[in-house]
């Protein structure tokens, strides 16, 4: 959700928009040609490729493929989840945009290391000129919090493009006007606060995805990552739903929700 603010020219968002990008895809001819190799013929139930390849990469572990349990691929990621194999989740990786999230989620976001890979928005390269900011539900909810939050950020906005403008008029004997600009940028985004909106491309495998989500998707968490985290499951029980089905959303008092599953840290 966005709102505009005429009177502050700020751009105020209050929920995360995510994009699923990439996933992975299966080259059958080579695993057909693994097991040829070895004297087995396999299949499997599902088509979506990261529960495939997950399947794949558990039976390599015991080389199953000849005498497969019943059930399929549900019934055997089912298994890997309740028996804790996590290892294999690793192999399932799918690619992301967050959007609409402020500076102090991704800092949260990126003490999340094995298993992801970032690209976030460069405050030194990209001109913050445009105001967009994160409003937390708790401020937001109040109108006397809501204004003072917004004449706060209103004046860190209208501070950094002056200093912009006025860093590079500094920085004008530097005849290369890429790096001036930078210059400016890099020392004006100093007064930005936490709750200016950025951009980050993420990558990650399924077994950290189940870690954030069971993290971030907790009661316990911060409001605005933990609504990250419901729109992340969300996406991932339609798209890979023999890996996150065992998820369930329950609502919360402020009318959030949270993630829970009987398969933990997995």
């Amino acid at each position: 959700m966005a709102l505009f603010d005429p009177g502050k020219d700020i751009l105020v968002l209050r929920d995360p928009t995510v994009y699923l990008v990439g996933r992975q895809a299966i080259d059958s001819r080579e695993l057909d040609r693994f097991l040829a190799d070895h004297g087995v013929s396999w299949q499997t139930d599902t088509e979506m490729a990261a529960e495939y390849l997950t399947e794949v990469a558990g039976r390599v572990c015991y080389m199953s493929f000849a005498k497969p349990r019943p059930g399929g691929n549900k019934v055997y990621l089912e298994h890997i989840l309740q028996v804790g194999h996590g290892s294999v989740l690793e192999h399932a990786v799918w690619n992301f945009i967050f959007a609409g999230v402020s500076r102090t989620l991704t800092h949260e976001l990126v003490r999340h290391r094995a298993g992801w890979a970032y690209s976030q928005l460069s405050q030194r390269y990209v001109d913050e000129s445009v105001a967009e900011y994160v409003e937390p539900d708790c401020i937001g909810q109040d109108p006397e919090l809501h204004q003072l939050w917004l004449e706060t950020v209103s004046q860190s906005h209208q501070a950094y493009m002056k200093l912009a403008a006025r860093l590079q008029e500094s920085f004008k004997d530097e005849p290369d006007k890429t790096l001036r600009r930078k210059l400016a940028r890099q020392a004006a985004r100093s007064v930005l606060p936490n709750a200016t909106e950025t951009k980050i491309f993420v990558s990650a495998n399924a077994r950290a995805l189940r870690h954030f989500i069971e993290l971030r998707g907790s009661r316990h968490a911060e409001v605005e990552i933990r609504k990250l985290a419901v729109k992340v499951l969300e996406i991932m029980k339609i798209e890979a739903p023999h890996i996150f089905g065992d998820y369930q959303l329950a609502p919360l008092p402020d009318g959030t929700f949270e993630a829970k599953t009987e398969h933990r840290k997995v």
